[in-house]
């Protein structure tokens, strides 16, 4: 959660590290190989994703990518996309699962955070100056949010207009939560998004479908820490 925020406590001592954020696609053993390859090249956070999936499939799933990232890196954090129950669930089976990424329709944040507890970590979907004042007030609540989408992707529709680069420094003005871009985004991009004052980018394509998936993730590593406005 928010490390501003001494209500939320984390678990782990490790800062959230959310400069490389694989958002996952599929139900396989590749998705589950791909998680575990990028979390071990050092991607923060692993957001395991499978939309068309029944409740139990994204369990199983999300049960096996913990298992393989767990091993790979256990400093990766996983979050499971909309669904608290099964982050719930799977963090009752034992498994690694440190929370949840919600978008506007899904179950509140305050009432993911009762779930899952002080120490989970939450993030929230925006992409607008509108939502992200929205969430401004939930700030003791959530983690970080992410913005997009930054270009049209075939993955989601949003229903909102993309940003581009010259979307994301006023809504990184607007807010003191981390900002994960998303949306189409490319290693290609990174450079100019992370000039940006973003905390991270989310991936899915160029990581998921990448011959060498870690060496997309250092890659994407090595040119958010070169372009970042801090040290």
């Amino acid at each position: 959660m928010n490390p501003m925020n001494p209500m939320n406590p984390m678990n782990t001592p490790d800062p959230l590290d959310l400069r490389c954020y694989l958002v996952t696609s599929g139900t396989g053993q590749h998705t589950v190989d791909v998680a575990a390859e990028a979390a071990a090249a050092g991607t923060g956070v692993v957001q395991v994703r499978a939309k068309d999936a029944t409740a139990r499939e994204l369990l199983n799933l999300t049960v096996a990518v913990a298992d393989a990232v767990q091993q790979a890196n256990p400093t990766t954090r996983v979050l499971v996309d909309d669904r608290t129950d099964v982050a719930a669930a799977a963090r009752l089976a034992g498994a690694a699962v440190h929370g949840v990424h919600l978008g506007q329709t899904d179950l509140p944040v305050t009432a993911a955070r009762q779930i899952l507890g002080a120490g989970a970590v939450i993030g929230l979907t925006t992409g607008t100056p509108e939502l992200v004042r929205a969430a401004n007030e939930l700030a003791e609540v959530i983690d970080y949010i992410g913005a997009g989408p930054f270009r049209p992707t075939p993955t989601k529709d949003s229903g909102r207009d993309p940003l581009g680069v010259d979307g994301y420094p006023q809504l990184v003005a607007l807010t003191g939560l981390p900002v994960v871009a998303i949306g189409g985004i490319t290693p290609a991009d990174v450079p100019a998004l992370a000039a940006t004052g973003i905390a991270g980018v989310a991936i899915v394509r160029s990581i998921m479908d990448a011959e060498r998936p870690g060496a997309v993730v250092q890659d994407v590593l090595a040119a958010f820490q070169a372009h970042r406005p801090w040290t």
